[in-house]
């Protein structure tokens, strides 16, 4: 095991940096509307991020600077000159880390090697029937289990479990560990735990004769790479996820990391083309590493109007990566009454108006991996599975190996689990042939509406089954195992386009996107017909997904005047020196029932 090192040693060329402990600031779950920003000002792209605008000069300030090249000594040492202390740098985006005082931002933004300066933003964690719902165990009856493929849990650490050892004996497939947050790679929250069940558990501490249901992950078999960036709170910085995606790049080779999972993330402040977390996570793609993001848990979030719509977080928001919203089970093996979870994130997603999520997975009251001891299991007690619901007893004790987590972090792992099963099949399919692959043959069977009630509050919410909210539609990992059809260019999901003169809504396909360059990768063959909506019936005939008097128009009920119209928070009447006062007006705003939401699920 690798000791507590992340970074490039700004001292040091070449060196590794260790890091310094120092307590995070507390983060507060903020509405993703009430922090998104207008992005873009007249004349192109700001080199300050909209959350730096405006701060008091003496206030100390975490921050990511990107240079136009590689930095180097001369500008470690013109970061100096400016007040900064140096944490290191992250040669993943040609940036360093360090702690500016605000009145040096002016002059970072002026310097002409900057290319863009934002915050060090805080970071944080967004099977008994969610593997026969997609098909997981017919995949590993016919023998692919993720065998040698290497996933990399970035998250709050894994803990020793049995289930996570090989089925030959107790040597742990968790083959490599390091620590971005603190000392020791151990997890102390129960997320990361948790994840990793849901990943590679192989269930051997629920198989036997004394056990009626056994939990058994997506890929039972794959090796694990353990990067930590979250305390033990749940709590990180982009920089230690940065660093950590650095890391997986850098073992690749040696571990097989194929599938990188992202079961955390943060709210949208710019555009992802400007946005260090998302430029980390396109550098692992273009390495060669499909990487799996969670959508979010803001599909709840009715702040301006715009009933969960625009709340995918960074750096689900970035076209290239997998975005995977939750789906709910019903407490069945069959996908036929499954129903999305109210909670789970929409697009399109802010400022570029990606269409997102591309998958859901079930992500709701998902049985895996408990962390005796942990943050989670001592301030959730009540999420703990009883004994007698998976072994032959009749006693009342509960379990102390298995516990229940809801929430788009639940479903994210499932989604890499069967990325990793396509990859133990055909090792020399690309990310993007991976992401094409689970998109097509994703089920695209689903209701018109449905309302679901949260336990807690009783609230009661409705979804609507439209492409921002299911995406390509529901993973199904035997259908993607017998295709054999292969993406021939980048599976970069598309642009939501509106066109203020007839009040349409476009889908835009990048130049060299693979979607719809062929009748076997086309729009209607990816995302299919039965999500784009208009009342009940597709638009197709008028190649417009939505007009004014459909869903998504004037007079719907979805949320459209907050996501395209003139009073939208990041329309094109918001500009970008305005977004100080929004965030400003956010801080210290919490979203009721955010963390409840991820943590007890709904009915």
């Amino acid at each position: 095991m690798k000791p507590n090192n992340r970074f490039h040693d700004a001292r040091r060329p070449g060196g590794i940096w260790e890091r310094v402990a120092s307590p995070f600031a507390h983060w507060v779950i903020l509405p993703a509307l009430l922090t998104a920003s207008a992005g873009a000002a007249a004349g192109g792209w700001p080199k300050r991020a909209p959350d730096l605008r405006p701060r008091n000069p003496d206030e100390q300030v975490d921050v990511i600077v990107r240079y136009r090249q590689s930095p180097g000594d001369t500008h470690l040492a013109s970061m100096r000159n400016h007040g900064a202390s140096v944490k290191g740098t992250i040669q993943l985006v040609r940036g360093i880390a360090a702690r500016v005082p605000a009145r040096a931002l002016e002059a970072l933004e002026a310097d002409d090697d900057v290319e863009y300066v934002a915050p060090d933003r805080p970071v944080r964690a967004a099977l008994d029937y969610a593997a026969p719902t997609v098909n997981a165990g017919l995949a590993q009856h016919y023998g692919y289990t993720g065998e040698s493929i290497g996933i990399a849990v970035i998250d709050s650490g894994i803990g020793n479990h049995r289930d996570l050892t090989y089925s030959t004996g107790p040597a742990s497939r968790v083959v490599y560990s390091e620590s971005f947050v603190g000392p020791g790679a151990a997890d102390g929250y129960g997320h990361g735990t948790h994840v990793a069940g849901i990943l590679a558990g192989n269930g051997e501490s629920s198989t036997g004769a004394s056990y009626r249901i056994t939990f058994r992950g997506i890929a039972p078999r794959a090796l694990l790479i353990n990067l930590r960036v979250l305390d033990d709170n749940g709590v990180g910085r982009d920089s230690d996820v940065i660093a950590a995606i650095e890391r997986a790049i850098q073992l690749k080779k040696k571990y097989n990391i194929r599938v990188i999972n992202l079961s955390l993330g943060r709210p949208v402040y710019e555009s992802y083309r400007q946005d260090p977390l998302c430029q980390a996570v396109e550098a692992a793609w273009k390495a060669g590493i499909v990487v799996v993001v969670a959508a979010g848990n803001y599909g709840r979030d009715n702040s301006f109007g715009n009933e969960g719509y625009a709340t995918i977080t960074s750096p689900g928001n970035d076209p290239w990566v997998i975005t995977v919203g939750a789906m709910k089970t019903m407490g069945t093996l069959t996908r036929g009454d499954d129903l999305i979870a109210s909670y789970s994130s929409k697009g399109p997603t802010l400022i570029d108006h990606i269409v997102k999520p591309d998958l859901v997975a079930p992500g709701n009251r998902i049985i895996s991996l408990a962390l005796p001891g942990g943050t989670l299991l001592r301030q959730y007690p009540g999420n703990t599975v009883p004994l007698s619901y998976y072994a032959a007893t009749s006693g009342v004790a509960n379990s102390e190996i298995y516990y229940r987590l809801s929430g788009t972090s639940m479903a994210t792992p499932v989604v890499s689990g069967a990325a990793a099963l396509l990859l133990h099949k055909q090792p020399g399919l690309t990310p993007d042939q991976v992401k094409a692959r689970l998109m097509k043959t994703a089920s695209k069977s689903f209701p018109v509406f449905s309302v679901a009630t949260d336990p807690v509050t009783g609230a009661t919410y409705r979804s609507q089954y439209d492409i921002f909210t299911v995406g390509a539609g529901y993973l199904d990992i035997a259908a993607a195992l017998a295709s054999s059809e292969v993406a021939p260019a980048p599976a970069v999901s598309p642009t939501a386009v509106y066109d203020p003169a007839t009040g349409n809504v476009y889908v835009v396909n990048g130049a060299s996107a693979v979607w719809g360059s062929t009748a076997v990768w086309g729009t209607t063959a990816v995302w299919g017909s039965s999500v784009w909506l208009n009342g009940a019936s597709a638009v197709w005939g008028s190649t417009a997904l939505w007009g004014t008097s459909a869903v998504w128009g004037s007079g719907g009920t979805q949320g459209f005047s907050a996501v395209w119209g003139s009073t939208a928070v990041w329309g094109t009447s918001t500009k970008a020196e305005s977004s100080g006062a929004l965030l400003s007006a956010a801080a210290g705003v919490t979203t009721p029932g955010a963390v409840n939401v991820a943590i007890y699920g709904e009915n």
